[in-house]
Order: C-alpha cells, then structure tokens, then sequence
C-alpha cells in the first residue's frame, strides 16, 4: 500500500520544481504530473504531485496525519 501527504504550493521554480509546505515540514518536489498554481493544494508521494485537492480536504487530511502521529507517541 501507498500513500500521498497532501501539500501547500508556495513557489513554483524552474524545471518543474516546487517549494511545498506538508504543514510543518518544507520540501521541494516535481510537478511534471500537474499544473499547479501557488497556492494549490495536492497530494504529494514519492516526490510528485500526482493530483490537485480541495483545501478543506487537504487540511482535514493533514489534521488526521497530525492526530495518528500523536496517538502513536503517546503508547510509545
């Protein structure tokens, strides 16, 4: 099984590349697969933006992922 984290667009640079922020972690990745826009939301995995998203839907995703990670700590 795969995932995708979704992502902000913050900038877009030369040759496909994009500064992304995953919510408290900021990465560049390839947008070869979409045409994004700064400001765009999408799902990024293995260093790809595969697909555009809603906000709501990104930013209720990335809260879950926030939740899942901080119940993992807690029994660790």
């Amino acid at each position: 099984m795969c995932i995708a984290i979704p992502a902000e667009i913050l900038e877009i640079r030369d040759d496909n590349i994009a500064l992304v922020d995953f919510g408290s972690l900021k990465q560049e990745i390839r947008v070869d697969l979409v045409d994004v826009s700064v400001g765009d939301f999408v799902l990024v995995h293995v260093g790809f933006a595969i697909q555009k998203v809603n906000r709501d839907e990104a930013l209720e995703t990335r809260e879950l992922f926030r939740q899942c990670y901080a119940a993992m700590e807690e029994t660790a």
